[in-house]
């Protein structure tokens, strides 16, 4: 549990996007000059800059421990984190949120973290981990970090309730209401100003976690993969409605219902675009609608919104579904065994990951610090006062909590109320990767490379530069490239799962 100064610091020199948010540490003797453990932790940045000492300090006064946090922007942690596995240059904690990333998964299954699943229940809050959870993080039954607990499913569309009332149309329900309010909002100038500058949808690159994954749940495509009750394995995009959803995706492009540089576009971007009211649909998490409308302020002040959790190509109720986030699991908080030497220095780091689940520190990482970043009212409701100092102090937490769920405090903004609710609804519908906790040795070592054929055939289709041949053409490439080989691995592994039961 050393905090290892000059590998950090090497870290941080070697590349311009690392950045180390506090200095300091006592070199190799494990404490500071206070006599603290010291923990160093390689964390994933998702906001501009690090956060400010404030809430670090309130964390570490509850754990009783001097946390050396060195950040990897969210936009260059596949390289970044390759680059470390590949050198062993790693600190306590390492924060894995791309676990299907070949070099990740290699690293897990080749031992280079603590396998920690049979040490959970010693701690209180580990403890309350269930077994389902474990399972979907584990790789062939071992898990090697904390997951990382998300909401199941909690994807949907945020709509321009304003621009809705303009255009004199409903809250859609099905697909084809969805496009007719894209071609309105493009078409029928909801913003008022006199100008056709406005778009139906503003999305980002991002086949994910952007619009496409959620419409293609809307006609039915398979989260990730398909296992039939014989036993055969089939990728999503074999899918015919896998088809259906770069069909929707091609016409909004190609009538000009969709921001037409979506392929290469940020997610800041994409956001303020939203806010600076260049759209009026975003598909994304459900919770971003707070932030959106945030963005928004004096800028598009007239903005309303509505979340929409139950569109479907057919109307009916009973063909919703919903992809999941990698069934609930953000990754791991994983622990090297290069740094964390052995099981007592594990067992220190495990205790602090129990007291980074408490309410009390769920609270600083989601809120801050009471009446300096938000108030609270009778019912344990939350709302930040200050908006610009928790965007610095506290926001950067937010992404690194080992649990977001099953907490008594809550965001009393009446947006991320409704989110929640909408959120914890899609968990009725989620559709669960079936494949998440098995093992493909293939996939492990080709299948972020593979991916890559099928996600620049899929854009080149959406865009006009690929038919439907040229998809198929594409995924034979992905089947003779080993695309066949992950498949068999998963179907042998799939029935081994039912072998042992």
């Amino acid at each position: 549990m050393r905090y290892r100064t000059a590998k950090l610091l090497a870290l941080t020199l070697s590349g311009a996007l690392l950045l180390s948010a506090c200095a300091g540490g006592s070199g190799d003797s494990g404490t500071n000059a206070d006599g603290k453990t010291t923990i160093s932790w390689l964390n994933i940045m998702h906001t501009a800059s690090p956060p400010t000492d404030t809430v670090l300090n309130k964390i570490e006064e509850i754990t009783d421990v001097d946390i050396q946090f060195s950040w990897i922007p969210d936009a260059s942690k596949e390289e970044r984190l390759n680059t470390s596995l590949a050198s062993g240059s790693l600190a306590d904690i390492v924060s894995l949120t791309i676990l299907e990333n070949s070099s990740v998964r290699n690293a897990l299954k080749a031992g280079v973290f603590w396998e920690v699943g049979p040490y959970l229940d010693e701690f209180p809050n580990l403890k309350g981990i269930s077994q389902d959870m474990r399972n979907s993080a584990s790789i062939e039954g071992k898990l090697y970090g904390i997951p990382m607990q998300k909401q199941v499913a909690r994807n949907g569309v945020i709509i321009r309730k304003d621009w809705l009332d303009k255009v004199g149309l409903p809250v859609p329900k099905t697909t084809a209401e969805l496009m007719e309010v894209a071609k309105a909002f493009t078409e029928q100038d909801p913003d008022g100003n006199g100008v056709k500058d406005t778009t139906g949808f503003i999305d980002r690159s991002d086949l994910v976690f952007g619009a496409f994954k959620t419409l293609g749940s809307y006609f039915g495509t398979p989260s990730g993969w398909a296992i039939s009750e014989d036993g055969k394995v089939t990728p999503e995009f074999e899918s015919e409605s896998y088809i259906q959803a770069m069909d929707y995706m091609k016409e909004l492009y190609t009538n000009g219902y969709i921001n037409q540089d979506f392929a290469v576009t940020a997610k800041k971007d994409q956001q303020e675009g939203f806010a600076q009211g260049k759209a009026g649909i975003y598909v994304g998490a459900l919770f971003d609608s707070k932030g959106l409308f945030n963005l928004a302020q004096g800028v598009q002040d007239d903005m309303e919104l509505v979340m929409v959790n139950d569109i479907t190509s057919t109307g009916n109720e009973s063909d919703r579904a919903i992809w999941s986030t990698s069934n609930g699991v953000g990754g791991l908080l994983a622990f090297p065994k290069s740094e964390v030497k052995d099981e007592a220095e594990l067992k220190r780091i495990l205790k602090f990951m129990d007291d980074l689940m408490s309410e009390e520190v769920f609270t600083l990482m989601t809120y801050g610090i009471k009446d300096v970043h938000y108030s609270l009212d009778e019912n344990n409701g939350a709302t930040i006062i200050n908006t610009k100092l928790w965007e610095q102090e506290v926001q950067p937490f937010s992404s690194s909590r080992p649990n977001e769920n099953g907490y008594a405090i809550v965001d009393a903004d009446p947006l991320r109320i409704e989110s929640t609710r909408l959120i914890e609804e899609n968990t009725t519908f989620a559709v669960l990767n079936p494949v998440y906790s098995l093992e493909s040795p293939t996939f492990s070592e080709q299948g972020s490379e593979l991916q890559k054929i099928i996600t620049d055939a899929t854009y080149k289709y959406i865009l006009g530069k690929l038919d439907r041949a040229g998809f198929q053409n594409a995924i034979d490439t992905w089947r003779k490239s080993g695309g066949d080989k992950i498949i068999t691995e998963y179907e042998a592994a799939h029935q081994t799962v039912l072998n042992n039961k």
